[in-house]
């Protein structure tokens, strides 16, 4: 059978949607990536515009990256891994959606992580990327731990570091907390020095501002700041406890991804370092076999 898109058998299109960044794949019913597509947050925490938006700007450019017009969307079969849908409302929400799509089956970022990290198999999985979280699942039995938002949840994650970094650097610059190299290099990014400017430019910023800033962290650990070497302490901490968790139900295999993974492992204790192993592929992928499972043949 030909669809009306000139490929063999339905198209299935894979989303993979974080507080950062919305990625995409297309694929035919053979499983060849035909298309990809990449665009800003698609959290719905962040305004329901704004996710939608960035779906359908990725999902048009893997329709053009596979030759196809912006109009046959509609032959798309979508599997939907979205950060914050693991919020009841939100589900609810995006599932109310008048999606362009032929279908779309949604659930969680994690959720489409996990599935592609062990290819559908049983294993666990941590988020360290923008926000924090974990899922594992093993036999029918699932564990989910965090995901439960920016300021309260996420420690670990870049968010809550770059939170940290401005912390102590208004700390510092107010003469109540030790000097920290920190200063010189968020001033130093921002081309911005007076506290209050600081101030300003924080003021309302999103979790992706934060993470934006939270390898300076990093940085400033690596030349020895101590005040940087205990934020990463502490995220590494969070990271481990979450991993420990997970493990508790003996997953055969446990992937850490996300912009912050391969920064924060070495930080690891050797417990959890010895059980990381890479993942089989990627949550977009996770996403496609979501959607695979679950689209009548």
């Amino acid at each position: 059978m030909t669809t009306a898109v000139g490929y063999e058998g339905p198209l299935f299109l894979g989303i993979d949607g974080g507080g950062s960044k919305c990625r995409v794949i297309l694929t035919t019913a053979d499983n060849q990536v035909v298309g990809e597509g990449l665009s800003g947050p698609a959290n719905p925490l962040r305004g329901m515009k704004v996710a939608t938006d960035s779906i359908l700007s990725a999902t048009h450019q893997a329709l053009t990256c596979a030759g196809l017009a912006h109009k046959d969307i509609n032959q798309l079969i979508v599997g939907a891994g979205l950060a914050g849908v693991n919020m009841p409302e939100y589900f609810r929400i995006f599932s109310d959606w008048q999606h362009p799509f032929k279908a779309m089956y949604l659930t969680s970022d994690l959720h489409v992580a996990c599935i592609g990290a062990h290819q559908g198999g049983d294993g666990a999985v941590i988020i360290a990327g923008t926000g924090s979280c974990g899922l594992a699942d093993v036999k029918g039995e699932i564990i989910e731990v965090g995901g439960h938002g920016f300021p309260y949840g996420d420690n670990g994650s870049g968010a809550w570091m770059g939170l940290q970094l401005v912390h102590h650097v208004l700390l510092a610059k107010d003469l109540l907390g030790p000097a920290t190299l920190l200063t010189d290099l968020l001033c130093d990014e921002l081309k911005l020095s007076d506290t209050l400017a600081l101030v300003d430019f924080f003021m309302h910023a999103t979790p992706t501002t934060y993470a934006k800033y939270a390898p300076l962290v990093f940085t400033a650990a690596e030349r020895g700041d101590a005040i940087a070497a205990e934020i990463i302490r502490q995220a590494a901490a969070h990271i481990d406890a979450i991993a420990l968790r997970l493990l508790s139900i003996n997953p055969p295999r446990l992937s850490l991804i996300g912009g912050l993974a391969q920064k924060l492992l070495p930080y690891l204790v050797p417990e959890v370092q010895s059980r990381v192993t890479s993942a089989l592929q990627a949550p977009e992928f996770g996403a496609i076999w979501f959607a695979r499972q679950r689209h009548p043949v």
